[in-house]
Protein backbone atom coordinates (compact mmCIF):
# COMPACT_ATOMS: atom_id res chain seq x y z
CA UNK A 1 0.00 0.00 0.00
CA UNK A 2 3.07 2.64 0.73
CA UNK A 3 4.03 1.74 -2.84
CA UNK A 4 0.51 2.54 -4.16
CA UNK A 5 -0.03 5.54 -2.41
CA UNK A 6 2.14 8.85 -1.61
CA UNK A 7 3.74 9.65 1.60
CA UNK A 8 0.95 12.13 1.81
CA UNK A 9 -1.89 9.51 1.70
CA UNK A 10 -0.36 7.17 3.33
CA UNK A 11 -0.22 9.50 6.65
CA UNK A 12 -3.85 10.72 5.94
CA UNK A 13 -5.06 6.97 6.03
CA UNK A 14 -2.85 6.44 9.18
CA UNK A 15 -4.35 9.33 11.11
CA UNK A 16 -7.44 8.06 10.75
CA UNK A 17 -7.15 4.11 11.88
CA UNK A 18 -5.47 6.20 14.94
CA UNK A 19 -8.36 8.26 15.35
CA UNK A 20 -10.76 5.44 14.85
CA UNK A 21 -8.84 3.23 17.23
CA UNK A 22 -8.67 5.84 20.52
CA UNK A 23 -12.05 7.30 19.47
CA UNK A 24 -13.39 3.75 19.88
CA UNK A 25 -11.63 2.42 22.76
CA UNK A 26 -11.92 5.82 24.94
CA UNK A 27 -16.04 5.44 24.02
CA UNK A 28 -16.72 1.48 25.00
CA UNK A 29 -16.76 1.72 28.62
CA UNK A 30 -19.15 4.72 29.00
CA UNK A 31 -21.13 3.02 25.79
CA UNK A 32 -21.34 -0.51 27.78
CA UNK A 33 -22.50 1.73 30.80
CA UNK A 34 -24.66 3.40 28.84
CA UNK A 35 -26.64 0.77 27.09
CA UNK A 36 -27.09 -1.10 30.29
CA UNK A 37 -28.62 1.49 32.04
CA UNK A 38 -31.09 2.10 28.78
CA UNK A 39 -31.51 -1.58 28.60
CA UNK A 40 -32.12 -2.38 32.20
CA UNK A 41 -32.70 0.06 34.87
CA UNK A 42 -35.62 2.32 34.99
CA UNK A 43 -35.09 6.19 36.15
CA UNK A 44 -35.79 9.85 35.75
CA UNK A 45 -34.37 11.08 32.27
CA UNK A 46 -33.91 7.96 30.88
CA UNK A 47 -35.68 8.74 27.20
CA UNK A 48 -33.78 12.41 27.45
CA UNK A 49 -30.76 10.40 27.82
CA UNK A 50 -31.51 8.26 25.25
CA UNK A 51 -32.52 11.03 23.13
CA UNK A 52 -29.05 12.85 23.96
CA UNK A 53 -26.87 9.34 23.05
CA UNK A 54 -29.09 9.42 19.41
CA UNK A 55 -29.07 13.29 18.50
CA UNK A 56 -25.96 13.00 16.72
CA UNK A 57 -27.40 10.38 14.32
CA UNK A 58 -30.29 13.03 13.56
CA UNK A 59 -28.57 16.42 13.75
CA UNK A 60 -26.04 17.52 10.88
CA UNK A 61 -22.83 16.57 11.66
CA UNK A 62 -21.73 20.21 10.95
CA UNK A 63 -24.25 21.29 13.57
CA UNK A 64 -22.46 18.23 16.14
CA UNK A 65 -19.00 19.76 15.07
CA UNK A 66 -20.02 23.10 15.89
CA UNK A 67 -21.48 22.52 19.32
CA UNK A 68 -18.24 20.69 19.88
CA UNK A 69 -16.56 23.73 19.09
CA UNK A 70 -18.07 26.24 21.45
CA UNK A 71 -18.08 23.48 23.99
CA UNK A 72 -14.35 22.20 23.84
CA UNK A 73 -12.53 24.94 22.08
CA UNK A 74 -9.98 27.17 23.32
CA UNK A 75 -12.48 29.32 24.04
CA UNK A 76 -15.41 26.86 25.27
CA UNK A 77 -16.88 26.26 28.75
CA UNK A 78 -14.88 22.70 29.14
CA UNK A 79 -12.13 23.78 26.55
CA UNK A 80 -10.76 26.61 28.51
CA UNK A 81 -10.83 24.42 31.77
CA UNK A 82 -9.05 21.49 30.01
CA UNK A 83 -6.17 24.28 28.19
CA UNK A 84 -6.18 26.14 31.64
CA UNK A 85 -5.93 22.95 34.02
CA UNK A 86 -4.38 20.08 32.36
CA UNK A 87 -2.97 21.72 29.49
CA UNK A 88 -5.05 20.02 27.04
CA UNK A 89 -6.51 21.62 23.84
CA UNK A 90 -8.45 19.48 21.55
CA UNK A 91 -9.63 21.93 18.71
CA UNK A 92 -7.37 21.86 15.51
CA UNK A 93 -5.34 18.55 17.17
CA UNK A 94 -5.89 14.79 16.29
CA UNK A 95 -7.40 14.38 19.85
CA UNK A 96 -10.13 16.71 19.11
CA UNK A 97 -10.70 15.00 15.76
CA UNK A 98 -10.68 11.58 17.82
CA UNK A 99 -13.46 13.12 20.04
CA UNK A 100 -16.04 14.34 17.02
CA UNK A 101 -15.42 10.82 15.81
CA UNK A 102 -16.38 8.89 18.88
CA UNK A 103 -18.74 11.43 19.84
CA UNK A 104 -20.44 10.55 15.93
CA UNK A 105 -19.80 6.52 16.36
CA UNK A 106 -21.25 6.72 19.98
CA UNK A 107 -25.34 6.00 18.50
CA UNK A 108 -23.93 2.99 16.89
CA UNK A 109 -22.02 1.29 19.71
CA UNK A 110 -24.99 2.05 22.37
CA UNK A 111 -27.50 0.67 20.00
CA UNK A 112 -25.51 -2.44 19.09
CA UNK A 113 -25.10 -3.48 22.52
CA UNK A 114 -28.47 -2.32 23.97
CA UNK A 115 -30.10 -4.98 21.72
CA UNK A 116 -27.96 -7.31 23.05
CA UNK A 117 -28.40 -6.92 26.46
CA UNK A 118 -32.22 -6.75 26.02
CA UNK A 119 -32.46 -10.23 24.51
CA UNK A 120 -30.86 -11.65 27.39
CA UNK A 121 -33.37 -13.05 29.49
CA UNK A 122 -33.50 -11.49 32.89
CA UNK A 123 -34.48 -14.53 34.24
CA UNK A 124 -30.80 -16.17 34.51
CA UNK A 125 -29.70 -13.09 35.70
CA UNK A 126 -32.28 -13.14 38.62
CA UNK A 127 -30.96 -16.80 39.40
CA UNK A 128 -28.07 -15.88 40.02
CA UNK A 129 -28.85 -13.41 42.37
CA UNK A 130 -30.89 -16.08 44.17
CA UNK A 131 -27.58 -18.29 44.40
CA UNK A 132 -25.89 -15.40 46.04
CA UNK A 133 -23.82 -14.20 43.36
CA UNK A 134 -23.27 -10.02 43.75
CA UNK A 135 -24.76 -7.59 40.83
CA UNK A 136 -20.75 -6.94 39.69
CA UNK A 137 -20.39 -11.00 39.63
CA UNK A 138 -23.75 -11.68 38.26
CA UNK A 139 -22.76 -9.49 35.27
CA UNK A 140 -19.46 -10.67 34.75
CA UNK A 141 -20.73 -14.36 34.90
CA UNK A 142 -24.01 -14.44 33.49
CA UNK A 143 -24.59 -11.10 30.94
CA UNK A 144 -21.10 -10.24 30.01
CA UNK A 145 -20.59 -13.65 28.10
CA UNK A 146 -23.97 -13.50 26.68
CA UNK A 147 -23.36 -10.00 25.24
CA UNK A 148 -20.28 -10.71 23.97
CA UNK A 149 -21.12 -10.60 20.07
CA UNK A 150 -23.26 -7.43 20.57
CA UNK A 151 -20.28 -5.86 22.45
CA UNK A 152 -17.62 -6.82 19.35
CA UNK A 153 -20.15 -6.17 16.43
CA UNK A 154 -21.13 -2.22 18.24
CA UNK A 155 -17.28 -1.93 19.00
CA UNK A 156 -16.43 -2.67 15.12
CA UNK A 157 -19.04 -0.61 13.64
CA UNK A 158 -18.46 2.07 15.60
CA UNK A 159 -14.53 2.24 14.68
CA UNK A 160 -15.56 1.68 10.80
CA UNK A 161 -18.24 4.84 11.60
CA UNK A 162 -15.28 6.64 12.77
CA UNK A 163 -13.04 6.22 9.74
CA UNK A 164 -15.64 7.43 7.56
CA UNK A 165 -16.53 10.75 10.16
CA UNK A 166 -15.80 13.82 8.26
CA UNK A 167 -18.71 16.85 8.96
CA UNK A 168 -18.78 17.02 12.74
CA UNK A 169 -14.50 16.62 12.09
CA UNK A 170 -13.79 19.15 9.56
CA UNK A 171 -15.73 22.16 11.67
CA UNK A 172 -13.86 21.33 14.83
CA UNK A 173 -10.36 20.61 13.56
CA UNK A 174 -10.38 21.88 10.68
CA UNK A 175 -8.22 20.06 8.20
CA UNK A 176 -4.71 20.41 8.34
CA UNK A 177 -2.53 18.32 6.98
CA UNK A 178 -0.07 15.48 9.20
CA UNK A 179 -1.94 16.68 12.13
CA UNK A 180 -6.01 16.41 11.42
CA UNK A 181 -6.05 15.37 7.89
CA UNK A 182 -7.75 11.65 8.08
CA UNK A 183 -9.09 9.64 5.16
CA UNK A 184 -12.39 11.64 4.45
CA UNK A 185 -10.81 15.16 4.94
CA UNK A 186 -8.68 14.13 2.29
CA UNK A 187 -10.49 12.72 -0.19
CA UNK A 188 -12.23 16.01 -0.08
CA UNK A 189 -9.35 18.46 -0.31
CA UNK A 190 -7.99 16.28 -3.37
CA UNK A 191 -11.75 16.73 -4.83
CA UNK A 192 -11.30 20.47 -4.43
CA UNK A 193 -7.95 20.79 -6.67
CA UNK A 194 -7.41 19.90 -11.08
CA UNK A 195 -6.19 16.38 -11.28
CA UNK A 196 -7.45 15.30 -8.13
CA UNK A 197 -9.85 12.82 -9.28
CA UNK A 198 -7.51 9.97 -9.50
CA UNK A 199 -5.61 10.15 -6.08
CA UNK A 200 -9.32 10.89 -4.26
CA UNK A 201 -10.38 7.26 -6.27
CA UNK A 202 -7.12 5.54 -4.87
CA UNK A 203 -8.06 6.48 -1.60
CA UNK A 204 -11.83 6.12 -1.65
CA UNK A 205 -11.12 2.46 -1.91
CA UNK A 206 -9.12 1.96 0.95
CA UNK A 207 -11.59 3.70 2.45
CA UNK A 208 -14.28 0.50 1.03
CA UNK A 209 -11.49 -1.72 1.87
CA UNK A 210 -11.42 -0.90 5.62
CA UNK A 211 -15.09 -0.68 5.83
CA UNK A 212 -15.96 -3.75 4.22
CA UNK A 213 -12.95 -5.74 5.91
CA UNK A 214 -14.35 -4.43 9.43
CA UNK A 215 -18.03 -5.57 9.24
CA UNK A 216 -16.73 -8.81 8.28
CA UNK A 217 -14.49 -9.13 10.90
CA UNK A 218 -17.23 -7.75 12.91
CA UNK A 219 -19.50 -10.34 11.67
CA UNK A 220 -16.95 -13.50 11.79
CA UNK A 221 -15.93 -12.70 15.37
CA UNK A 222 -19.19 -12.32 16.87
CA UNK A 223 -20.63 -15.10 15.11
CA UNK A 224 -17.52 -17.13 16.57
CA UNK A 225 -18.24 -16.03 19.95
CA UNK A 226 -22.15 -16.63 19.93
CA UNK A 227 -20.97 -20.53 18.82
CA UNK A 228 -18.92 -20.63 21.89
CA UNK A 229 -20.86 -18.90 24.51
CA UNK A 230 -24.08 -21.14 23.27
CA UNK A 231 -21.25 -24.56 23.58
CA UNK A 232 -21.40 -25.82 19.53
Amino acid sequence: MTDWLTPDEWRAVALSLRVSFWATLASLPLGLLVAYALARWNFWGKQLLNGLVHLPLILPPVVTGYLLLVTFGRRGAVGQVLDHWFGIVLAFRWTGAALAAAVMAFPLMVRAMRLAIEAVDPRLEQAASTLGASRPMVFLTVTLPLILPGIIAGTILAFAKAMGEFGATITFVSNIPGQTETLPSAIYALLQVPGGEGPASRLVWVAILIAMAALLVSEWVARGVARRVSGQ
